[in-house]
């Protein structure tokens, strides 16, 4: 019987050549591949498939007891599982594996991205170069508000995971003097001065999330805390949306000398009435749409790794 593999949402991964590799490996398998799938079409779409890849779309129970006959590998192409009922795939017999580590080194290189823009303030100076405004300048330079090294200023990195432990690095490199709060209360011998919340809002310049969404970090940064961080201080959320209070922060922007970078949202997409969408704080903002994960050699891990996890199957 040949085997039938279905993936739901191949436009999570951009432009790619899984289709490519995986009929290489397994020339006898019935692949099909939409760019995305609506939760009205998933059943239908998954009917009959032994295996089904997804990013994002979303099995819940009923949806996988639906399935269960057919159905004996999900695969999901990216790190987090909460997409997918856990509980229940393992009640109906169906394996879940995911791929962990493939997007390490593009998420610390982008949250580098984000501090060296953020502190030579490249959304100010970006704009004003391209609305013309220093085409009619009297001055060939423009210093409005202060570019900062980021040598001998604290970065504070907020869940010292692989990633956390990535961007250590190459901070370290610039000469940040690094510090971290254990999110789990767990990682404590770390090479780095464990901070509590408030010393480390307090006393950072960059502040960079690496934290995964639970109980412990919902809302973990609110209207609160917010108000802690110094002024022309950097927050960063590589992360997950939810840990940072969206509306509390985009107030925080509006008061004073604050500066954000985010690439992860707590409604993907963001809606159009965003408060980050306000113009009165473009230029205190770098944002990016959830693709710190999505750089070419870190898909390329991401394909081995879902062809590994259908080759452990077979």
């Amino acid at each position: 019987m040949q085997e039938k593999i279905v993936f739901l949402d191949g436009l999570s991964l951009g432009e790619h050549n899984l289709q490519d590799k995986l009929l290489e490996r397994f020339p006898n398998v019935d692949y099909t591949e939409y760019p995305i799938t609506k939760p009205e079409q998933t059943l239908e779409r998954a009917k009959g498939a032994t295996i089904v890849l997804t990013n994002k779309v979303i099995l819940d129970k009923k949806k996988l007891n639906t399935l269960k006959d057919s159905l004996k590998l999900v695969c999901i192409t990216a790190t987090g599982m909460n997409n997918v009922d856990l509980e229940a795939a393992k009640d109906f017999g169906i394996v879940v594996k995911n791929v962990a580590g493939y997007s390490t080194k593009s998420v610390a290189q982008h949250t580098l991205m984000f501090a060296l823009a953020l502190s030579a303030k490249l959304p100010l100076y970006d704009f004003f170069c391209k609305q013309k405004h220093y085409a009619s300048s009297a001055l060939f330079t423009n210093l409005a508000k202060p570019l900062e090294l980021l040598e001998g200023k604290k970065w504070g990195i907020i869940g010292l995971g692989a990633i956390g432990k990535e961007v250590a690095k190459l901070a370290s490199a610039f000469g940040a003097e690094v510090c971290y709060y254990s999110t789990s209360g767990k990682n404590l011998d770390a090479p780095y001065p464990h901070k509590s919340l408030e010393s480390l809002l307090k006393e950072c310049f960059v502040v960079s999330i690496h934290a995964p969404l639970n109980e412990k970090t919902k809302n973990l940064l609110n209207k609160n805390n917010l108000q802690l961080m110094q002024n022309g201080a950097i927050l960063i959320n590589v992360g997950r949306g939810g840990i940072v209070n969206e509306e509390d922060l985009a107030k925080e922007l509006e008061k004073r000398d604050l500066y954000a970078g985010f690439d992860v949202f707590t409604k993907e997409p963001m809606p159009e009435n965003h408060p980050f969408l306000n113009p009165e704080i473009a230029n205190q903002l770098l944002l990016t749409p959830h693709n710190a994960w999505g750089y070419e050699q870190s898909k390329q891990v991401l394909i081995e790794g879902i062809i590994r996890n259908i080759a452990e199957f077979f």
